[in-house]
């Protein structure tokens, strides 16, 4: 049996043309530039650099820099919501009708997820917030960050369906936890279960599947 539906935060939550993660993409470089000095050619290829290497720059930066961690996402968070996203009826009334308990699952903090779960109307669908704290800076797509996920909401992997946007997120929560793996606005690719186009398609695929259980 299925108990948890499991989504990740920035373009999962709301749409990738949203924007709102490019600007947010668009501060961490900047960040790198006016907090710690380095010029802006060399802060973008750091940021891609770290992201490869550690799951986010944010991991990167506090191993390599010893930067702090709160000023950093304040920083990389501070963006005015209401010019990318809108209150979300129609996705508000779809979680509603999911027999499920919620989580979100973000590398991001969980001030930047109530924020924007506020704006859109769904922070009531969500009590459970693991986010960048809770898994003590161990990010995704890190194994050690599923298992303290699970961890804290005292749930097997098979019990679990996991919503992300990004196919490097989804394979270790399918291939080492058993989680069922379903990736948004994006192609089905090697490791993941299902693909949908749109987040409001889900509510038909979770319902196929807890019928299948």
């Amino acid at each position: 049996m299925f108990e948890y539906l499991i989504l990740d935060l920035d373009e999962t939550l709301y749409p990738r043309r949203a924007g709102l993660m490019n600007e947010i993409s668009r501060r961490i470089p900047l960040y790198m530039v006016q907090r710690m000095g380095f010029a802006p050619d060399e802060a973008d290829v750091l940021r891609k650099r770290l992201f490869v290497r550690y799951g986010t720059s944010l991991r990167g930066l506090q191993l390599e820099y010893h930067i702090d961690a709160d000023d950093y996402l304040r920083f990389v968070h501070d963006v005015p919501l209401e010019d990318y996203i809108a209150p979300d009826p129609a996705l508000d009334a779809m979680l509603s009708r999911i027999p499920l308990k919620k989580a979100i699952f973000t590398n991001a903090d969980s001030a930047h997820a109530r924020r924007v779960m506020e704006r859109l109307g769904v922070a009531h669908h969500f009590p459970v917030v693991v986010d960048i704290h809770a898994v003590g800076f161990i990010c995704k797509p890190l194994p050690e960050a599923y298992q303290r996920l699970l961890s804290i909401l005292d749930a097997t992997g098979k019990a679990c369906i996991l919503v992300e946007d990004m196919a490097r997120n989804l394979r270790p929560a399918r291939e080492l936890f058993g989680m069922t793996t379903v990736i948004v606005d994006g192609e089905r690719a090697d490791g993941v279960d299902y693909a949908i186009g749109s987040l409001i398609e889900l509510e038909g695929l979770v319902n196929q599947l807890i019928a299948r259980k």
